[in-house]
């Protein structure tokens, strides 16, 4: 979404080493920063890993066929950032957030590089009931108003970006609205005024976390005595299923999303083959949640980033589940994230 990217610095290539891409700068530059490279009317997203005087090296998440010496690179001053808001569920992005279906309608059978759609539908009207009223004061994370995504009660707080105390100056009357239509207006301790929507941007490599953090003591209810009984989960736990191939750990994977009791499954598919992913992708659709008899894709978010494609894009895939299952969690829901790789 290169026309919401502010301007920051620019550089030019001085070497290249497959994806790493040496660059050449002149202005202010930080880590993790996105780097935009020029090759005409296209353009490449990378991201900054190392800076090292005036050289910046920046990881490319695409194929760099056509950069050469002195190809000129557009610093963002964005991070690498999530969009987070109502339409994410039963969604399928790859590492960047790009919308799959979206994106293959645009480029047909192959995928094309420098192709950025935005992550959500701006088309789509929410039906949203504030809960907020003039007056109150807000803390980030605190809940603004909801819309169903659903059958969930999908909550819009106030950005976990907007740090300190904030009074609700304005807020508009229950109705359908897209998510890009201002919802409320807040007010900082300075009188300052932001106008705020139904999406928020969190950078994925920060963790999105507000309260403290609650010990695990639950047990999460996997649906397979084996493992409940012998290597029993916690919700708020981790664990893993290491195996050859063939050993059955996708199928593992199809069982957990059915039968584990939590309200929503993140699958960041993170450089699996992509014959692997493609039966992901054909065979969840049809799958049944057995808590509702409803298509299992209706409470899943699928994360797809096949074997072949750069090491940063599949790394990015993996913190982009676990930002998205963060903001979920933050509502108060139970979030399963299985990164399969």
């Amino acid at each position: 979404m290169t026309s919401e990217i502010a301007d920051g610095t620019t550089g030019l290539l001085v070497k290249a080493f497959g994806n790493l891409l040496h660059i050449r700068f002149d202005g202010d530059v930080r880590q993790g920063e996105i780097a935009m490279i020029e090759l005409g009317d296209l353009s490449l997203k990378g991201e900054v890993i190392e800076i090292a005087g005036d050289i910046a090296k920046v990881q490319v998440f695409e194929d760099i066929v056509g950069v050469e010496l002195n190809t000129p690179v557009r610093f963002t001053t964005h991070l690498l950032e999530a969009e987070l808001g109502p339409g994410l569920i039963s969604a399928i992005f790859d590492g960047l957030q790009n919308p799959l279906e979206r994106v293959a309608d645009a480029s047909g059978l192959f995928l094309q590089r420098g192709v950025y759609l935005p992550s959500l539908d701006r088309r789509k009207h929410w039906d949203y009931h504030p809960h907020a009223k003039v007056g109150d004061v807000l803390e980030r994370g605190d809940t603004i108003g909801t819309t169903m995504e659903g059958r969930f009660h999908h909550k819009i707080m106030l950005p976990f970006s907007m740090r300190g105390k904030y009074t609700v100056s304005w807020t508009i009357k229950e109705g359908a609205y897209s998510i890009d239509e201002v919802i409320a207006k807040v007010k900082d301790e300075k009188g300052k005024e932001y106008p705020l929507t139904m999406t928020q941007k969190w950078p994925v490599k920060l963790p999105l976390m507000q309260g403290k953090k609650i010990k695990a003591t639950k047990m999460m209810d996997t649906g397979e005595r084996v493992i409940d009984t012998q290597f029993p989960v916690l919700k708020g736990g981790t664990f893993c299923t290491p195996g050859p191939f063939g050993a059955g750990k996708t199928v593992l994977q199809h069982h957990l999303s059915k039968y584990s009791s939590v309200d929503l499954v993140v699958i960041a598919a993170c450089g699996e083959r992509a014959g692997e992913v493609v039966e992901v992708l054909k065979t969840f659709p049809h799958l049944t949640d057995p808590h509702t008899n409803e298509s299992l894709m209706s409470r899943t978010v699928i994360i797809c980033n096949t074997s072949s494609m750069p090491v940063a894009a599949r790394e990015a895939s993996v913190y982009l589940g676990a930002t998205i299952s963060e903001y979920y969690r933050q509502m108060g829901l139970d979030v399963l994230l299985l990164a399969d790789s």
